[in-house]
């Protein structure tokens, strides 16, 4: 296990750049005015800025409540709102003196308003002409509207969104076009009559949580509250495993149907449950016209205990379809998402192999047994340099929104012998350095890092800290997010079952900084080399988010002075740690303009590519899918990386500063 110093807390830096505003009725937690008022004081003692409830901080959450229950701007009319999204000062003052007595009925009136919206939403939908719907409207006149100021207004914003529904739809057959339209409207009609609970205590507990949703997303941008139904699945995401059948599934209205089966999972090892499978009951329990949400929930439990799943499978004999009814049992389990942890793979070149490492997330098992995102890497490069002579490695993490900060600084330290990779300043101002104290390199040789706008985070520091050291060459888009804060979750263990009935936090404690002393705040990591993908020309990072921090510099700390260890321990960690640190390299720096100039070279007279930007530079076609439909699979930017390599190889073996043996060639 490599080892490194890090705080107590259990720093979690992932980017959770959508958080759901649909809150199920049946899985809300038990909340009072108390717990509220108890949880903000937590909450805002804990933030690195906002430290107490003010009249600008209560707009805030004003706005983010209305938002969140309206964030399509296709229920409320303006005038319907007016008095809260430009709150007078009486209101906004009123608002924070309730809210100290824990009362909450401004958000009470917002949501009986908002039980008139969807029942006036209703009526208009009846009235919408779909044989004669608007042509060509294109997906940017949603972007930044705000809320309609008539019925007609908002009728004619309806039509707009059937239509594009129903030009999305017009590629699909007409049964699954009939099919999707039903989900979609399963969807809105749950989301409407969970937002209309009529059962007093319900409604009360759906407010409070919505409540404290709209406050602690007031704060800034990534503090979170969550539901211990979404708390779950937050821990399932930053650790890509869970307890289930390993079955990813599709809503099909009369079921749901497998779609895959997840590699090493308790269903494909077992080998009963198949795909195209339809799943209409878990244990008895009917989930035809159940939301998946609640389906996955019944499949999900304790490793080692069974579940029986009743499915509908077709059979073919003879030319003639039938379908029959199959009881399965599958015996729960620990599933990992390994495909959405990492990936490896390599490419022939000259007497040797290149190296690729994709790596999704910053992940780490909760048992200390278990994998890490740094342990698996370190093992996949060992593996390459078995395969053959590793000549060059591509550190891909495009994409990748972060996850756990000591495992940045454990991925950070394969590629550096000892020194601080990354500090954080918290709330209170004291500044901590997380250091690599292994003292050893997995990989010492050429080293790209590939980047594009939606790495952020902890791939962010990994990106910065070896671009800092001199260790890597960054390439990619021209810069990264931009995520330069951390957050603390309150879940003490990362068990997901373990989870507070009343909800648990992520609060953004402070800001983190590279060895340079530069945080990515805002700005983010800036590529050595461009090579710009298909999120080069999309407004994406944390400067387009709600209330973000301000930008942040400290001192560089290559020459480490300890200063943020006790001073009794200095001299000890001193007379341990001092030594063999990492020297800021400039191996690269002699490469950089020639490599640069045969990248835009090559760019410059690739059509493809060429045709790709042109495309991703059109404002209304800056959706992923849509350009790799139009320019195929073929991933031009890890294509020139793989070029940029090439080109680096060459010129380290001509002027003989390779950091390996060069083998000669046979």
């Amino acid at each position: 296990m490599r080892k490194t110093i890090h705080v107590l807390f259990n720093f979690l830096t992932l980017t959770w750049v959508t958080i759901t505003c649909v809150l199920d009725a049946k899985q809300l937690p038990p909340l009072t005015s108390q717990d509220v008022m108890d949880k903000t004081k937590e909450i805002m003692g804990f933030h690195a800025s906002q430290k107490e409830l003010t009249p600008a901080l209560a707009q805030r959450i004003l706005l983010n409540y209305i938002e969140n229950l309206d964030h399509s701007k296709t229920y409320f009319l303006q005038s319907d709102i007016n008095l809260w999204i430009q709150a007078s000062d009486t209101v906004l003052n009123q608002i924070v003196d309730d809210y100290h007595k824990g009362s909450f009925l401004v958000f009470e009136e917002i949501q009986n308003k908002f039980a008139e919206a969807i029942l006036r939403r209703r009526e208009l939908e009846k009235k919408i002409n779909y044989a004669n719907l608007p042509k060509q409207v294109k997906f940017k006149e949603f972007k930044d509207i705000s809320w309609a100021n008539s019925e007609q207004e908002l009728l004619s914003r309806l039509e707009k969104m059937k239509a594009i529904q129903f030009e999305t739809l017009s590629n699909l057959q007409e049964d699954m076009k009939s099919l999707s339209l039903q989900r979609m409207a399963k969807r809105q009609t749950k989301y409407e009559e969970d937002m209309m609970v009529s059962d007093s205590l319900e409604k009360q507990r759906l407010i409070l949580s919505q409540v404290l949703k709209a406050t602690a997303s007031g704060l800034d941008s990534h503090t979170v509250y969550f539901t211990p139904t979404e708390a779950s699945q937050f821990m399932i995401d930053v650790q890509q495993r869970l307890h289930g059948v390993g079955a990813q599934l599709r809503d099909d209205i009369s079921g749901f149907t497998v779609t895959k089966l997840v590699e090493g999972g308790p269903a494909l090892l077992g080998k009963q449950l198949k795909t195209k499978d339809r799943i209409i009951a878990v244990d008895g329990v009917p989930v035809i016209g159940m939301d998946i949400a609640d389906a996955v929930e019944l499949i999900r439990g304790e490793a080692n205990t069974p579940v029986v799943l009743t499915v509908i499978r077709k059979t073919k004999k003879e030319e003639e379809e039938n379908e029959e009814k199959l009881d399965i049992t599958v015996m729960r389990g620990e599933v990992v998402l390994k495909e959405s942890r990492y990936k490896s793979s390599h490419e022939p070149y000259g007497n040797g192999i290149i190296g690729y490492l994709k790596l999704y997330s910053f992940y780490q098992d909760e048992d200390g047994n278990g994998s890490s995102s740094a342990e698996d890497l370190e093992k996949e490069i060992q593996e390459l340099k078995k395969i053959g002579h590793l000549q060059g490695i591509v550190l891909d993490l495009r994409s990748n929104s972060g996850g756990l900060l000591s495992q940045a600084v454990a991925v950070t330290s394969l590629f550096i012998s000892k020194g601080v990779v990354v500090s954080i300043k918290d709330e209170n101002g004291r500044v901590q350095h997380l250091r690599d104290l292994n003292g050893s390199k997995v990989w010492d040789g050429p080293l790209l890092v590939l980047i594009n706008r939606m790495s952020a985070s902890a791939s962010e520091i990994v990106a910065q800290t070896l671009q800092d050291y001199g260790r890597a060459i960054v390439v990619g888009d021209d810069h990264t997010f931009g995520k330069g804060s951390f957050q603390t979750f309150t879940l003490g263990s990362t068990n997901p079952d373990q989870v507070n009935s009343l909800g648990e936090y992520k609060v953004t404690r402070g800001r983190y900084y590279t060895v340079s002393g530069k945080s990515p705040q805002l700005k983010g990591v800036e590529s050595d080399i461009p090579i710009l993908g298909i999120f080069s020309q999309t407004d994406i990072g944390e400067r387009f988010g709600k209330y973000p921090l301000e930008n942040d510099q400290i001192k560089p700390n290559f020459d480490d002075d300890l200063s943020d260890i006790p001073f009794v321990q200095r001299d000890k960690v001193r007379y341990l740690y001092k030594f063999g640190l990492q020297e800021k390299e400039t191996t690269y720096l002699s490469y950089l303009e020639k490599l640069r100039k045969n990248a835009t070279l090559r760019l410059e007279n690739n059509q493809n590519y060429q045709n790709l930007l042109k495309e991703a530079k059109k404002k209304e076609d800056d959706d992923e899918s849509t350009i790799r439909e139009n320019f195929g699979q073929n991933d031009l930017q890890l294509e020139e990386t793989y070029h940029i390599m090439k080109d680096l190889i060459v010129m380290m073996s001509e002027t003989g500063t390779l950091l390996f043996p060069q083998k000669k060639k046979t």
